[in-house]
């Protein structure tokens, strides 16, 4: 039987930027996340300061960088290796074009999309899927880049980061992982790739539009910059007319211009998961995980991410009428723990589909 350990008082204080009343049912961070007390006031005040004029775009700045900061923390990385952006596909679509023409990249078969079709869209390279737990042993010689995300949107798996780093050292191939289902539940070395791509709208608890990449400074010599625009400049607020580019050495070079109302509310939210012990929530997340898993008599999954088969949707249905907020993905129901959740989660659900 799984047991839920005591949270240090960091993580009890962490728990506690949340709303308790409505965040009671909700296991969908997996979707999207729920955004702490901070984030509200500081998007409602920063709405406020629009409505009455009081609002410039270089206002905005401080809550870029501050939150370039924090996501560097999280991903162990220097800053200067910190991109910011806001999709994922936009940035997975810089590697794509990256790929020599003739070069092999792998990816795993159900992955999510915006990790795969950006690949797709190149007629001249191969891109090849294979289940997860056979990545690692499928890299040889011809694979130029790997490609794949560290925590199965559909599944909740975990890929063998080990594994995957050692087969791709061994056959000289790059690497790329999309940490969208991961930052903020799981913990992560953005050293152990050549690049990662975030979208913080979910783990994270940030806005939609607020996304990170991180490169290693010799993999970004041979990565082309193609969606520079005046916010990758060396100096941002210089770089806003041509025909002139001087683009900044850092990976700033790779920034896409932020959606200004974003930052303000994605700040305090990176702040405070940068500040917290995230193999600490990843204990706690999975252990709900394998309480539910108990409770419905399925084997231990030791994920945040539980599922399993329902391909009718019967038990999503069941669920959501029930006020609980779960998914549906691959025809197996999605049930995904996060720092808000406890124990009477987990018995809402048992007793629902006991029903």
């Amino acid at each position: 039987m799984a047991s839920l350990p005591e949270p240090s008082a960091a993580l009890s204080a962490a728990i506690e930027h949340f709303d308790p009343v409505a965040a009671r049912g909700y296991l969908a961070a997996a979707s999207i996340g729920l955004p702490t007390a901070e984030t509200v006031e500081a998007m409602r005040a920063d709405l406020e300061a629009w409505r009455t004029a009081n609002r410039d775009p270089m206002g905005y700045e401080d809550s870029v960088e501050a939150s370039r900061g924090h996501f560097a923390r999280l991903a162990r990385v220097p800053v200067e290796r910190v991109a910011i952006g806001s999709q994922t596909s936009v940035m997975a679509s810089l590697f794509a074009g990256a790929v020599p023409p003739g070069a092999e990249v792998l990816c795993i078969e159900g992955d999510f999309t915006s990790v795969v079709y950006p690949f797709l869209q190149r007629p001249d390279i191969t891109v090849r899927s294979v289940p997860l737990d056979e990545l690692a042993a499928s890299i040889t010689d011809a694979t130029w880049l790997v490609a794949f995300s560290l925590i199965q949107s559909s599944n909740g798996r975990v890929a063998d980061v080990a594994a995957i780093r050692a087969a791709a050292a061994a056959h000289g191939s790059r690497t790329v992982c999309d940490v969208t289902q991961a930052a903020g539940v799981h913990p992560f070395d953005g050293r152990d790739f050549d690049a990662t791509v975030c979208h913080a709208y979910k783990w994270l608890c940030a806005p939609r539009g607020v996304a990170f990449l991180t490169i290693s400074e010799e993999f970004a010599d041979q990565v082309t910059p193609l969606h520079a625009g005046w916010y990758a400049g060396e100096q941002i607020w210089q770089s806003i007319y041509g025909p002139q580019m001087t683009l900044a050495a850092s990976a700033r070079r790779f920034d896409v211009s932020p959606a200004w109302p974003c930052w303000p509310g994605a700040e305090p939210a990176l702040r405070m998961f940068a500040g917290i012990d995230i193999a600490e929530v990843w204990a706690r997340t999975s252990g709900l995980g394998d309480l539910l898993c108990d409770a419905l008599e399925i084997p231990q999954q030791h994920q945040a991410i539980v599922t399993w088969p329902d391909s009718d949707g019967d038990a999503l249905a069941r669920l959501s009428e029930a006020g609980i907020k779960v998914s549906g993905r691959a025809g197996r129901l999605r049930a995904a723990f996060h720092l808000w959740n406890d124990e009477s989660d987990v018995d809402a659900v048992a007793r629902v589909l006991a029903l």
